[in-house]
């Protein structure tokens, strides 16, 4: 069976369970995750909203409707999800490391920087939050701490791209063009692919 003939029966199986119990909170959830998969999003963000309609603590559709939110453009969107998320369930540290990220789409770099904290309060091994903060960090201008998050979130996983394009930058405001750029073809041995304007920036410098 190809996966996405595996993906049709998955809902299939969901959108039966849901005729024997139509209140089933998990069930709308499930649904709503197998539409995703296909990215069906209108069909998956009703299933979400139905399933936080059947229970108001299943915070994890609330993220998921961030997420839809988030896709489409939507920046209030995402964030008053992911506030109600945190405010259901305040352990939970996704809600804040994506408010933290919209912060950061915004501009807000001191809001996202609490928010990526928050994440990291909840969860200290929360690699993307740590790096993210990171990044927040190197955009206020605090090269230092910048350096030291990006530096921990590696330690958690050593090939995560964007905590070493944090340290690209970082060495690249040093004016350490040489080790700015072992830091980017480190980078884009993990698949990420650094900024446009990172790259520029090193080879007028001849780096």
């Amino acid at each position: 069976m190809s996966n996405t003939a595996k993906v049709d029966a998955y809902i299939a199986e969901q959108m039966n369970k849901l005729q024997d119990n139509p209140q089933c909170a998990n069930t709308h959830y499930n649904l709503g995750m197998g539409f995703l998969t296909k990215r069906m999003f209108k069909e998956a963000e009703e299933s979400f909203l139905k399933a936080v309609d059947c229970s108001s603590k299943l915070v994890e559709a609330y993220v998921q409707l961030g997420g839809i939110a988030m896709q489409r453009g939507d920046l209030e969107g995402c964030l008053h999800y992911n506030e109600i998320a945190a405010k259901n369930m305040p352990l939970f540290p996704v809600p804040y490391a994506n408010m933290g990220f919209v912060h950061m789409q915004r501009g807000n770099v001191d809001e996202a920087i609490k928010a990526f904290k928050q994440a990291i309060k909840k969860d200290a091994n929360f690699v993307q939050a740590i790096a993210s903060l990171g990044g927040a960090l190197y955009m206020k201008g605090d090269l230092d701490e910048s350096e030291g998050y990006s530096k921990r979130a590696l330690e958690i996983e050593a090939n995560f791209g964007p905590a070493l394009n944090n340290l690209a930058l970082v060495e690249l405001e040093r004016g350490n063009h040489a080790k700015a750029r072992e830091y980017v073809e480190q980078a884009r041995k993990t698949g990420f692919e650094p900024p446009e304007g990172l790259l520029k920036e090193l080879e007028a410098h001849g780096a």
